[in-house]
């Protein structure tokens, strides 16, 4: 019912010149319809006393459509502030970033976020956490829509139970199941990811890890995810990017990932490609 009552919040515009085909990224020529997100000469100065630190420089990174892109490195050398300026929360120094080809300025309801820390509003209810993002998004919606979209990402995430709990009551772990509710009921279009599991243990990462790619299998909606975690990149990626250590970080390198979707977590674990690919991004971060 509440399909209709889905917004465009960033028309499509020609990038630069009104070029219907981008710059390659390693070796590879993208057409400009494909490409949700485009990063573009990025640089990122911090001024201190002793003089500016270059935190990021000629960073360029295209990701496409309904593609799900994950970010690892070192501690330290930028991911969370490439992040944060893609979610136009940090200013960028130098460059562009554009999403379907618009410049943006600041955050937008294109752009979903997931936290590391669920930063939900504690004296208030799962269920009113979600509705805050679904009612900025959805104004014209009636109040029995913007509740059936705020209840179906909940029961999505199986919280169907705990609508009325208050945020402060909930667990860590389900605390980030609401943080994941609240980010796809906002239909963005792009989704980003900061280290959303970091803080849980490896039962509860595993369990949230299954229902963050069970959705995204549904939604296809072009995520872009940081995460310290080898075998965590591999399972939720199309593709792997790495980074350089810092200070002036850049992309180093970029792992296409072969298996099929949806995939299951047995069934990778067994691929023997796994282990290839284990290897190459340890191997990237230990050199």
């Amino acid at each position: 019912m509440w399909n209709s009552y889905k917004i465009n919040v960033m028309n499509s515009m020609s990038l630069k010149h009104n070029m219907d085909i981008l710059e390659p990224e390693n070796g590879i020529v993208y057409p400009s319809s494909k490409i949700m997100l485009n990063l573009v000469n990025l640089k990122k100065v911090y001024p201190t006393d002793k003089g500016d630190y270059i935190v990021l420089e000629d960073l360029n990174l295209q990701i496409m459509k309904e593609e799900f892109v994950t970010i690892i490195g070192h501690s330290g050398c930028g991911k969370t502030t490439m992040l944060s300026m893609i979610a136009g929360l940090n200013s960028i120094s130098e460059g562009h970033i554009a999403v379907l080809g618009k410049f943006i300025k600041g955050p937008g309801p294109d752009r979903g976020v997931i936290f590391q820390s669920p930063s939900l509003i504690p004296w208030m209810t799962a269920l009113q956490n979600v509705l805050l993002g679904v009612k900025k998004v959805f104004p014209h919606a009636t109040k029995s829509q913007r509740l059936d979209i705020a209840k179906h990402y909940l029961q999505k995430v199986g919280l169907e139970a705990a609508f009325d709990k208050k945020a402060s009551a909930l667990s860590q772990g389900m605390q980030q199941r609401v943080g994941i509710a609240r980010a796809f009921a906002i239909k963005p279009k792009v989704l980003l990811l900061d280290e959303p599991f970091g803080m849980l243990d490896s039962l509860t990462r595993g369990e949230l890890q299954d229902i963050l790619i069970e959705i995204w299998n549904k939604e296809k909606i072009t995520a872009v995810m940081i995460t310290h975690d080898v075998d965590e990149a591999i399972f939720l990626a199309d593709r792997v990017v790495m980074m350089t250590s810092g200070p002036s970080a850049k992309i180093g390198d970029i792992l296409d990932i072969g298996f099929e979707r949806p995939r299951s977590r047995k069934t990778v674990l067994e691929h023997n490609d796994f282990y290839n690919y284990r290897k190459h991004l340890i191997d990237f971060l230990e050199h």
